[in-house]
């Protein structure tokens, strides 16, 4: 303990030690002692003496430091000297004062960085000391994230990849915000500061950690934009996790944190009396702001943001603060241009803009008050730089907002008792002031650009130059301006404003290419050997002279397209004119305005280029250069392959038509095929089910057949089936009765036939049986009269023939032969007669085998029609309990809806009772 007094600041007997000895007997202590108490006094002592002999106490004790802190993580004193000489050695914050006998003196930058890279070799360390952040201790917690802090400003790269692969690494940091006590939680926003720069891995972990809502939380306990430090730290931790982090930006916007920004900009009406840091805070909420709308994020982000900010009245807000009296000039530049790119592109927000006006008397738009600074050379540059991107921004993708500042140019629409856009734009172009110049100059060419129309328009715009004199138009007047060699500022201006004008405008070339001395004038400033200064001026008017040429319409004759390029390769030659074209994209300003469309330059001598002109330069110097470049005949080539391409166009049109009308009737015949296949699957199912009712008809017959039903069930069962089947049981019985009917007919007619057809035979048996025995009184009948009459004269001769002689007798035999063969005549007949009766029989029982036949496939039909009958009967029972279980259950959804507050139809409830009803009443 002596010697530790000693080291502490206590006198000693012995003799000085020098720091680096004494640091020496330290570490040995730490290592060697066993007393947790004399390791602690150790570990404190090399706290006292971390600062002074920072490279001794670096050098020997940060491994004994390490030790302690995995083998004495009970003791958190001792955790806590520990850290805190860790902290002293890592860094910057130093003592700048050297002992003397130090002879190497180090810079403390870079032992700062040597013992960091020393301590994260191990990422074991790293690991402990995250896990060190779980410790609630204020002695340990503390110490611990200042030197994360400390780690991450010297080594941040590969502490970051550390702490990327560490499990529960990012959580634990984040659980500093949550922190009650303020240091910690403020040195907690320092630490994730660090921690999030230019790793955009960790700034997604960050971002789902709910940074956000905890940020947000924090910004809005401390006072928002009347809070201190900790709302810059809030911020400035914000702009790490968004800036140039899409993924980001898109969870903001998701989360609905946009809303929650409307209130920071919330400022009273006595605006006096800004303090600095309010000043700041403001600044870095409108740079939050700027990040979510910035024109280098996607387009779809952007837009989003853009649309988001609209709707929650927060470009309202900003527009309050930019019509607002007593607010900070840098703070008022920046909500400028928070304005302008919140409603960059967006025709809503463009539209909301154009309305607002000053407040003033009477009340002016806000446009024209802002412009008005603009023109005035008395305002700070950076406000003037703010108010043209405001303009540029409000005119860009807006030909509504392009129609409306040229129409204030016009003649018809001028108003002598206001102050306009135009007017003021119009003032500031022929001000002597070069920068005014050349501000008006862009905001004018940012109304024209890609908008021919109003490129047209202007052209009607006229100016009133002296009295006695005729006004001239706003193209002869520019050209004027450039001929009376002011400025190089205003002639850049100018000859941008030109170039833009007459781009992608024939109209615009004829007419200065009408007055004779535009011309003249080019080719002389681009011959001449001038400065460097001028060199710049020479390659935009050999722009200007080659969009003459590339857009000309060759209506002048004295000033066509060869015209021109003769004089260009006579009075000034190709290849100057093509090096002097090449100056403009080869100037270190057009490559500085080309990287964003905002205007940033350090003094107005600068301001030389515009964004959108850069563009417009790299797109047209190939095109002048190849028609400089081209010959007569090149360009008649190039015509005749204009005009193949041209019809070629028209070929592959009306062959894209015929395609798209064959794709059309394609279309609609696969229409026609979805609807056929939609058919005929119904069809298929409409058989499958009518099969399987005939099958249960069919079941059914056969049951109530060997059940013995009477005739009148099967009847009822041919009804239901015919019923079913979409049959009329009254047609099927009055066939069935006429067809019985007929048959009876046919029966009758054939017991007729069989009663004469036995008369018949008969009578002939009588006939043969009297000529086998002579008794030919037998033969009389009711049928055949003459037979009778022979007989009687017969019976008198045999009377007679006792008493006449032998001569009568012969002559009554040989009468009685002749009347015998008169008899077998006639019985031949008769057996013709007979025979054709056995034929007409024969027809008739034909007949009636065809018509028992006919009966008995009636028969046929009927039963199965009774069969399908009964087997439909059966699929109806089935199908009507379905419907039944199905509306109970649409019954049961409907009252399920009700009680969930959903609107359900009365009618549609009354439609399924009724159907209910109807299918009981089958049912029964």
């Amino acid at each position: 303990m002596n010697f530790l007094r000693g080291v502490m600041g206590g006198q000693s007997a012995g003799p000085q030690t020098s720091g680096a000895e004494t640091v020496q007997k330290l570490c040995d202590r730490v290592a060697s002692s066993t007393l947790l108490d004399d390791r602690r006094d150790a570990v404190r002592a090399l706290k006292a003496l971390s600062k002074k002999y920072r490279l001794e106490v670096g050098s020997q004790a940060m491994e004994h430091l390490v030790n302690v802190l995995q083998t004495d993580r009970s003791d958190s004193e001792i955790i806590g000297y520990a850290l805190d000489t860790l902290c002293n050695l890592i860094s910057n914050e130093v003592e700048e004062e050297e002992p003397e006998e130090n002879a190497q003196k180090t810079n403390s930058d870079d032992l700062a960085g040597q013992f960091a890279e020393i301590f994260i070799k191990q990422q074991e360390n790293l690991t402990l000391l995250l896990s060190l952040l779980e410790e609630f201790d204020f002695h340990v917690r503390w110490p611990a994230v200042k030197l994360l802090t400390a780690l991450l400003k010297n080594q941040g790269q590969q502490v970051q990849q550390i702490i990327l692969v560490s499990p529960m690494g990012v959580s634990r940091m984040m659980d500093l915000l949550a922190d009650s006590r303020e240091v910690i939680r403020n040195d907690g926003l320092l630490l994730l500061q660090q921690l999030t720069k230019a790793n955009a891995a960790i700034q997604k972990i960050v971002a789902f950690e709910n940074a956000f809502e905890r940020l947000l939380d924090i910004i809005t306990e401390e006072g928002m934009s009347d809070g201190g430090i900790v709302v810059e730290d809030c911020l400035l931790l914000l702009l790490n996790l968004m800036k140039n982090n899409s993924s980001n930006q898109n969870f903001f916007k998701e989360g609905s944190y946009i809303q929650r920004m409307k209130p920071w900009f919330e400022v009273a009406e006595d605006n006096s009396g800004w303090s600095a840091q309010k000043v700041t805070n403001l600044h870095l909420m409108l740079q939050l702001v700027r990040v979510l709308v910035s024109p280098v994020n996607p387009p779809g982000a952007t837009s989003s943001c853009q649309k988001s900010a609209f709707q929650c009245g927060l470009l309202q807000q900003l527009c309050t603060i930019l019509m607002a009296t007593g607010v900070p000039a840098d703070i008022l530049t920046e909500t400028i241009n928070t304005v302008s790119e919140v409603i960059r592109g967006s025709q809503v927000n463009q539209d909301y803009f154009a309305s607002v006006n000053a407040p003033s008397n009477p009340p002016r738009p806000a446009i024209v008050v802002l412009l008005m600074s603009m023109v005035n050379e008395r305002q700070p540059f950076v406000l003037r730089c703010a108010v043209l991107y405001c303009f540029q921004c409000f005119l860009y993708k807006n030909q509504k907002g392009q129609a409306e500042i040229v129409t204030t140019l016009l003649p018809a629409t001028i108003d002598a008792n206001s102050i306009s856009a135009g007017q003021l734009l119009c003032g500031g172009l022929f001000s002597t002031d070069s920068l005014s110049n050349w501000c008006a100059a862009v905001a004018l060419a940012h109304a024209l650009q890609d908008n021919s129309l109003q490129k047209e328009q202007l052209l009607r715009v006229q100016l009133a130059t002296s009295l006695g004199n005729p006004p001239v138009s706003l193209l002869q007047q520019c050209t004027n301006i450039l001929s009376q060699g002011s400025k190089v500022q205003t002639r850049v201006g100018l000859l941008m404003l030109l170039s833009t004008w007459m781009t992608n405008c024939p109209i615009a070339v004829t007419h200065f290419l009408h007055n004779q001395t535009n011309v003249p004038f080019l080719t002389a400033q681009i011959s001449e050997n001038l400065g460097e200064e001028e060199q710049l001026v020479q390659g935009l008017c050999a722009l200007l002279l080659g969009i003459c040429i590339y857009y000309n319409e060759n209506s002048l004759e004295n000033y066509t397209k060869e015209k021109l390029k003769q004089l260009i390769e006579k009075r000034i030659g190709k290849e100057i004119f093509i090096e002097k074209l090449a100056y403009i994209s080869k100037h270190e300003l057009y490559s500085r305005a080309g990287q964003k469309p905002q205007p940033s330059y350090n003094s107005p001598e600068q301001m030389l280029f515009d964004h959108e002109f850069t563009k417009l330069v790299k797109e047209l110097e190939v095109l002048i250069t190849k028609a400089v470049q081209k010959s007569s005949e090149d360009e008649k080539k190039e015509e005749e392959v204009k005009k193949s391409l041209e019809q070629h166009d028209s070929i592959v049109n009306q062959y894209k038509e015929l395609i798209r009308e064959q794709d059309m009737q394609l279309n609609e015949l696969k229409k026609q095929v979805t609807t056929l296949t939609n058919q005929n699957e119904q069809s298929q199912t409409t058989i499958t089910q009518q099969t399987s009712q005939i099958q249960q008809l069919r079941d059914q017959y056969n049951l109530l057949k060997v059940q013995g039903k009477p005739l009148e069930s099967q009847h009822h069962i041919h009804n239901e089936a015919a019923q079913i089947n979409g049959i009329q049981p009254k047609a099927d019985a009055e066939e069935i009765g006429r067809l019985q009917e007929e048959i009876e007919k046919l029966k009758k007619q054939h017991d007729q036939l069989e009663g004469q057809l036995a008369e018949k035979e008969s009578v002939i048996d009588k006939l043969r049986t009297n000529q086998t025995t002579g008794n030919a009184a037998e033969v009389c009948t009711d049928a055949a009269g003459e037979q009778t009459q022979l007989c009687k004269p017969i019976a008198v001769g045999e009377a007679a023939s006792g008493d006449n002689d032998s001569a009568s007798a012969s002559m009554k035999i040989s009468e009685l032969e002749s009347r015998l063969a008169a008899l077998d005549d006639e019985n031949q007949k008769l057996k013709d007669q007979v025979q054709l009766l056995t034929d007409e029989q024969k027809t008739l029982n034909q007949q009636l085998a065809s018509t028992n036949s006919t009966v008995a496939i009636l028969e046929t039909d009927k039963r199965k029609l009774q069969q399908e009958v009964t087997e439909s009967k059966k699929e109806q029972d089935d199908l009507l309990v379905l419907l039944a279980d199905q509306d109970q259950k649409i019954f049961g959804f409907k009252n399920k809806l009700k009680e969930l507050g959903e609107p359900v139809e009365d009618e549609d409830d009354l439609e399924s009772a009724d159907q209910e009803d109807d299918d009981d009443d089958e049912l029964s």
